[in-house]
């Protein structure tokens, strides 16, 4: 496992991800809390190791190979903060250093940009623009929400390697600034991110999506219902709603769940239904989305003739966490991404 986990330090972005997806995916061989904090320690030192190149290469002129050692850096800490426990000092340290690669990008002329949506009468919402390419290259965008227990510059480390040569824009928010306004209020502010990349010179404004994890999912399919200029989704389908209603009548009516399967059918499919864009729904993990009924939306929606696709995430069950494999599953998000906002250049 170790031969196949270990990422080569002077190696490439690619080689380097797959070593990282290896090593995430034979997890189930390691025992106990002390075994992953010592892995921890370890995917710490090898992205040690990969900021020393990039600083070496910096001495050296070489700025897009320095670039590629600081991602390859970025994936190794963010695999040792997903080892250790939340309330460990340990991941505290490791996303010290992830903050430390993101000042690197802006240490180095990175056009990333801390930007403030105008959010009329509502407060300014804080986020982070990372261009595809120069000012005449319009190109697609993504708004990326943050889950609840990450901040934005979190998933903006984690997502640069996974979008920094995809030729696609993203602007990534926090799960918190949205989730303090009220549910209508959260939808409003999307849409002033879309109003944002759509005046953007660098931005076909015919092709923005929206990516929503954990109780983001649910923000990003109301705000795709909501705003019919999304033209593509990563979100829960609306599953959560789904849930959430199915419960209340259990509980009012305190009958057994005994239905009419074409009804449930007919209900669950109800919200994505009035999705006028393409959906990708991650199901299992961590997340709020339950695979059995993922499974069967995504039946409904084929039989319905909805675009709706599925990802199910790898994940490793540890003591009082579970693990996903990460890099295999932004992979899949954005490839689906890439996939259906270029689609629509052709259409």
């Amino acid at each position: 496992m170790v031969c196949a986990a270990w990422p080569y330090v002077r190696g490439d972005l690619a080689s380097a991800r797959l070593g990282a997806a290896a090593f995430l995916d034979n997890l189930d061989s390691i025992s106990g809390a002390v075994g992953r904090q010592d892995w921890a320690a370890t995917w710490t030192t090898i992205g040690d190791a990969h900021c020393r190149v990039g600083d070496l290469r910096i001495d050296e002129g070489a700025f897009e190979q320095a670039t590629e050692a600081w991602l390859c850096a970025i994936t190794a800490f963010e695999v040792a903060r997903r080892l250790v426990d939340d309330d460990d000092r340990q991941g505290g340290d490791v996303s010290a250093k992830l903050d430390a690669g993101i000042q690197r990008f802006e240490s180095l002329g990175c056009k990333m940009e801390r930007v403030h949506i105008a959010g009329g009468d509502q407060a300014e919402l804080p986020a982070y623009y990372l261009p595809a390419g120069g000012p005449d290259l319009r190109a697609p965008a993504v708004i990326c929400i943050s889950n609840e227990e990450e901040t934005g510059a979190t998933l903006l480390g984690r997502l640069l390697p996974v979008v920094i040569s995809r030729g696609m824009s993203v602007l990534v928010v926090s799960h918190d600034d949205l989730s303090s306004h009220s549910r209508g209020q959260s939808e409003t502010l999307l849409s002033f991110c879309l109003d944002y990349l759509s005046v953007r010179p660098d931005v076909d404004a015919t092709r923005i999506g929206v990516y929503g994890e954990g109780l983001s999912a649910i923000l990003a399919t109301d705000f795709a219902v909501s705003d019919r200029r999304v033209a593509a989704a990563v979100c829960d389908g609306g599953l959560w709603n789904w849930a959430r209603t199915r419960a209340s009548v259990r509980w009012m009516t305190r009958t057994a769940d005994v239905v009419d399967e074409d009804l449930v059918s007919v209900c669950r499919s109800r919200l994505v239904r009035q999705l006028k864009c393409p959906v990708l729904v991650v199901a299992g993990g961590r997340g709020t989305v339950s695979t059995p009924e993922a499974i069967k939306l995504q039946a409904d929606c084929t039989a319905a003739r909805v675009d709706l696709e599925l990802v199910l995430p790898r994940t490793t069950r540890a003591p009082l966490k579970e693990i996903e494999n990460f890099v295999t599953s932004d992979d899949c998000v954005f490839k689906w991404l890439e996939r259906k906002l270029m689609h629509i250049v052709a259409s």
